[in-house]
């Protein structure tokens, strides 16, 4: 069946046959925008350095502690999402799973509304349900990925992930907008970065505004999510739930010992592995290595997360455009090589030095906004971070849909959670670990190096044919 036109943007009115009308790609798509504030709000730019300036003894600590809730959510989630898509794949169905999922997401993000400095057990609740909030996020998107290629035509994966992803990031700006715009204020001046007073006469003093991040992506989640449930079409059931944990832990373990006869994906799952912990570490402790070098304060980190999240937008709708000209394999490498080059920089300055060893003269009291010249490379250089990481998170889904089965691409998107969470407490965890050895910020974030150089190299051994846009 031919292709019916399409509006534009390469989703047409309706696709060939077994594929989703516009109404359901577009609903699909528009859940990036509903998830990514979890991301951009809790995980990176408002809580997370609420959390290291606020909550936590010194930033240090708060860096390490951090790593370790991020570590305890990622082995959680190595553990059960292969499992979870192999019984998602026998039963068919994936909307009930991501349903349940979104329960956790929503009901964390209320709970970190509580976490008001000075309260009892304030830190410990904002660790667990952040680790909770993460779980729900991650599976609720393991089991939206495993959609895609019952969505569009192969060849258009690229530019729907890419869409996806970019959508996201917009998410992610206006939502941080939102937030820093009218709900967190500094309290040295009670005014948020527009220069009004937060609303609702949420209190500066105890955080209101940051806390209320929780509360506001959890409201946004529920509404934004809502078309993907109404409009964007489910596999059917195949099987009753008790039918399909039986047969779907046989069929992991199938899938587990076939991995040999399907070795390009076998061999993606394991350089996924490797450089998956390097970027949840990147994202996890961005705002916070900000935060604590430079001493930011919540309208820096706010400017630097929407520099980061427009970079990403633009990133990730050049990349699915141009993977789907030269395959998802070369724009993974080439997205790496950036952000090699992009954390060997940021690692290289300090509050008065820039290349490790050069000393700038600089005015630490002066009032403006990155005043300071090693202020404005961290900022150039996380704008390179957004744009790299935008195309690298795109394409590593698509990579896998076009070299997994599609009988058991929920299986083998549940591997893709297990590569990128198996080891992905370990990045985390190290950068936690070290930090709290050395006492350094930076000497902690050194290791993500090491994490994007062999997952590139690993990368680069994928066997797959050379890819033909068409």
């Amino acid at each position: 069946m031919a292709e019916a036109s399409d509006d534009g943007t390469g989703f047409g009115p309706a696709t060939p046959a077994g594929h989703a009308a516009r109404a359901g790609v577009w609903s699909w798509i528009l859940f990036d925008w509903a998830a990514q504030p979890y991301f951009t709000l809790v995980t990176t730019f408002v809580f997370a350095p609420y959390f290291a300036a606020r909550l936590a003894p010194d930033p240090a600590t708060g860096q390490a502690l951090w790593g370790y809730s991020t570590a305890a959510a990622g082995l959680a989630i190595a553990l059960l999402s292969p499992v979870l898509g192999a019984i998602a794949d026998a039963s068919g169905r994936r909307k009930p799973w991501i349903a349940a999922f979104s329960v956790l997401l929503v009901v964390a993000s209320l709970t970190l509304w509580f976490t008001e400095p000075g309260r009892t057990g304030a830190i410990s609740i904002a660790l667990v349900a952040f680790a909770i909030g993460t779980i729900g996020a991650e599976f609720a998107t393991v089991f939206t990925n495993a959609m895609m290629p019952d969505l569009v035509p192969e060849h258009r994966l690229g530019r729907l992930s890419g869409t996806g992803w970019a959508v996201g990031y917009v998410g992610g700006i206006v939502s941080l907008v939102i937030v820093l715009g009218f709900l967190s204020a500094r309290p040295e001046t009670g005014r948020t970065i527009l220069g009004l007073a937060p609303l609702f006469g949420l209190d500066p003093a105890t955080g209101a505004g940051d806390r209320a991040a929780g509360p506001f992506t959890a409201i946004w989640y529920l509404v934004f999510v809502a078309p993907l449930f109404l409009m964007t079409p489910d596999a059917p059931r195949r099987e009753r739930p008790a039918a399909a944990i039986r047969h779907g832990l046989a069929a992991l373990k199938k899938t587990i010992a076939g991995l040999p006869a399907h070795r390009p994906a076998a061999a993606y799952l394991l350089a996924h592995m490797i450089y998956a912990d390097g970027l949840v570490a990147l994202f996890a402790f961005g705002g916070i290595y900000g935060a604590g070098v430079f001493g930011w304060s919540m309208t820096e980190i706010g400017i630097f997360g929407i520099l980061l999240a427009f970079t990403g937008t633009i990133g990730a709708l050049l990349g699915g455009r141009i993977e789907d000209r030269i395959g998802p394999k070369a724009v993974i490498i080439g997205s790496l090589g950036l952000l090699t080059l992009a954390a060997i920089g940021i690692l290289s300055i300090d509050r008065t030095t820039i290349g490790f060893v050069v000393p700038v003269d600089v005015d630490l009291a002066a009032p403006d906004l990155y005043a300071t010249l090693p202020e404005r490379l961290y900022l150039a250089l996380g704008g390179l971070v957004g744009f790299a990481a935008g195309p690298l998170q795109s394409s590593s889904r698509t990579l896998l849909a076009r070299l997994a089965p599609k009988a058991e691409m929920t299986s083998f998107f549940g591997l893709l959670a297990l590569s990128g969470k198996m080891t992905s407490f370990v990045g985390p965890f190290m950068v936690g670990a070290l930090t709290a050895l050395s006492g350094s910020q930076r000497i902690g974030m050194s290791v993500l190096v090491a994490f994007f150089v062999a997952g590139a190299a690993l990368t680069a051994t994928v066997p797959i044919e050379r890819w033909n846009g068409r």
